[in-house]
């Protein structure tokens, strides 16, 4: 009787999982009334309108400093994640975020060393060195398990969506915030109903053009570190 009811709970969780489907769709990022190329960057979600979204099992996250740049430049996790950010350059950064976000300041750290981060507040946290003026990054925290960046066609994919009534929200690095707000819409996931209507992101200044060092203040020309040798 036991070994029944076991196959009868595995057969109804495997039910459960296959109900779960792929949504598909396309983020066109616009200059001017004009698509532009690529649309990489694009990062969009879907949010249930009843109940809470489940978490997704932790991970680790890395923003590498690399050749005077971070890898990635976008990077995406789930709210309440640790990342880490390795010096893997022969010279000392210092890495802060102070606009929006998640805000902190690593000071000043030394090749071959690595800090932490846990980012518990959703949105972008636009991410830069105090030293080097020309790194910039930002870790987008979602809320949701359900979300996707779009490639350089700016088609995208996000697995693994029970059926149901979400809100769907886009975000990109190069868009006013307000017009952000204006994209967003309600949506109902179906097996048959699994493709969502193209979406139209108009390009806006980034954040990271001519921005302000940790203190609010223009780079000044780059101070002189000793190298470390390996």
């Amino acid at each position: 009787m036991k070994s029944w009811l076991v196959i009868g709970m595995l057969s109804l969780a495997c039910s459960s999982l296959a109900q779960d489907v792929e949504v598909t769709g396309k983020a066109i990022v616009d200059r001017n009334g004009k698509p532009i190329h690529p649309s990489s960057g694009v990062v969009v979600w879907l949010t249930p309108i009843k109940g809470e979204a489940p978490k997704p099992p932790e991970k680790v996250y890395r923003l590498t400093q690399k050749n005077k740049h971070f890898e990635p430049h976008l990077l995406v996790v789930p709210v309440g994640s640790a990342v880490l950010f390795p010096n893997q350059d022969p010279f000392f950064h210092n890495v802060f975020s102070v606009y929006e976000g998640t805000r902190f300041d690593l000071g000043l750290y030394e090749s071959g060393s690595s800090k932490e981060v846990r980012f518990n507040r959703p949105g972008p946290s636009y991410i830069f060195c105090n030293i080097h003026p020309e790194m910039s990054a930002v870790i987008m925290v979602m809320t949701t398990p359900y979300y996707a960046t779009a490639d350089a066609e700016g088609n995208y994919t996000i697995e693994r969506v029970p059926p149901g009534e979400y809100e769907f929200s886009v975000w990109y690095e190069s868009a006013v915030p307000e017009q952000l707000k204006q994209l967003q819409r309600r949506v109902t996931i179906s097996a048959t109903s699994a493709k969502l209507e193209p979406v139209t992101v108009p390009v806006a200044p980034s954040l990271a053009v001519n921005h302000k060092n940790k203190y609010g203040q223009d780079y000044e020309k780059q101070p002189t570190y000793p190298v470390q040798q390996p």
